[in-house]
Parts: C-alpha cells; sequence; structure tokens
C-alpha cells in the first residue's frame, strides 16, 4: 500500500482528533492537511482554501476526503468538493459529526437556543469567540451575537472532559445555562472507516 494513497483535508479544529484516530486505526498511509480554525469566523476562505488543497493534492494522492461539513459555506464547499469527485463529513457543522446525526437533531429539537462547544472551541472560547468576534473590544456585541442562546452544551471527545472547566466558565461569561454531554469519537469514526474502507481497502 502506498504511503501517500489518502490524503485528509481538515480544519484545524478537529486535527487532534483525526491524528487520534489514525494512529487508534494504523492508518500510517493517511497524510493530514489542515486549514486554520479560525476560518470558522470567516466561512468565505473555506472553499477557495479547500479547493487550492484539492487541486494540489490530485497531483500526489489517490484519494482524497475533506474533513469539513458545510460550517457556513452556504453550499459552496459542495459545489468544489463535487468537482473534484472528492468527499466531505456529513452535516452542517462538526456538532453533528461529533454527536452522530439522529442524536445532534435530537439536541437542536430540544432547545434551538444551543451555543454547542466542542473540547477544542471550550480551549479557545477566548480567542475564537471574545476576540475572534470582537466581543473583547466592544462588549455590547455580546448581547447581539447571543441574545437568542439560552444554553451553552459542551460535547466532550475526550473521556476524562478535560476542558469541562473551561466550558463552563464560557457558559458563565454568556450568561447562559450549562449542559454538559459526553459524545466520544464513535460517530466521528464510524464516517472515517467508511470512507478508508470503500476507497482504500476495497481498491487496495
Amino acid at each position: 500500500m502506498s504511503a501517500r494513497r489518502l490524503l485528509v483535508i481538515a480544519c484545524g479544529a478537529i486535527a487532534h482528533e483525526l491524528v487520534a484516530l489514525r494512529s487508534r486505526y494504523g492508518w500510517t498511509h493517511m497524510v493530514i492537511q489542515c486549514l486554520p480554525a479560525g476560518f470558522h469566523n470567516h466561512p468565505e476562505k473555506i472553499a477557495p482554501a479547500v479547493r487550492d488543497m484539492l487541486t494540489a493534492g490530485r497531483r500526489v494522492f489517490e484519494h482524497m476526503f475533506v474533513a469539513y461539513a458545510d460550517c457556513g459555506t452556504g453550499g459552496v464547499i459542495d459545489e468544489v468538493i463535487t468537482a473534484f469527485g472528492a468527499r466531505r463529513l456529513p452535516g452542517a457543522h462538526c456538532y453533528e459529526f461529533f454527536a452522530g446525526t439522529s442524536v445532534f437533531a435530537q439536541w437542536s429539537e430540544e432547545e434551538l437556543g444551543t451555543l454547542y462547544l466542542t473540547d477544542f472551541l471550550a480551549r479557545n472560547f477566548e480567542r475564537l469567540i471574545i476576540h475572534g468576534f470582537g466581543i473583547d473590544k466592544h462588549p455590547e456585541l455580546q448581547e447581539m451575537y447571543f441574545a437568542h442562546y439560552t444554553r451553552v452544551l459542551y460535547m466532550s471527545q475526550r473521556e476524562d472532559a478535560p476542558y469541562l472547566a473551561q466550558a463552563e466558565a464560557a457558559a458563565r461569561r454568556l450568561g447562559l445555562r450549562f449542559e454538559h454531554k459526553h459524545t466520544g469519537l464513535e460517530p466521528f469514526a464510524r464516517t472515517l472507516v467508511t470512507f478508508h474502507d470503500e476507497r482504500v481497502n476495497t481498491q487496495g
């Protein structure tokens, strides 16, 4: 098996989880290339950057997978991916593939005004949300952005929920009710395993 058969183009916000799964399954032939996590504050940058990486990647790799959801691109990322014959993770946001589509749909129906935090977002809340949205300099923006939210739901990927304190602090910072649910990596892993087996094992 070629050591460079599979390229995964990913959001930097899920780099740790991807590396963990690559190690778990022994996917030494998988190469992970990440775009800046901060692009989520500027979703118009995501699709062009993915296009550039796909263009470069098809010269080297037999298979390419895009580890993004729609992530606020309004379908533009799908247009790019389809043009290259690639695939991406299912759903509108990373919260969906971490929780699983049906579970995430249930949570969303239970309470529409939910701000979801993953391990990455809990750890980087101040940098990506407070500083990224300019709330640190213009506190009045907090009410504008979060007026219709009622809770913060921290979806932990690691069993020990290492960023629980940061997630609780984020909820307090925004004046929202806090909840914690452990998702682990299994829903995310199932999607990657399915793609891997379809594209690599069956064609190897």
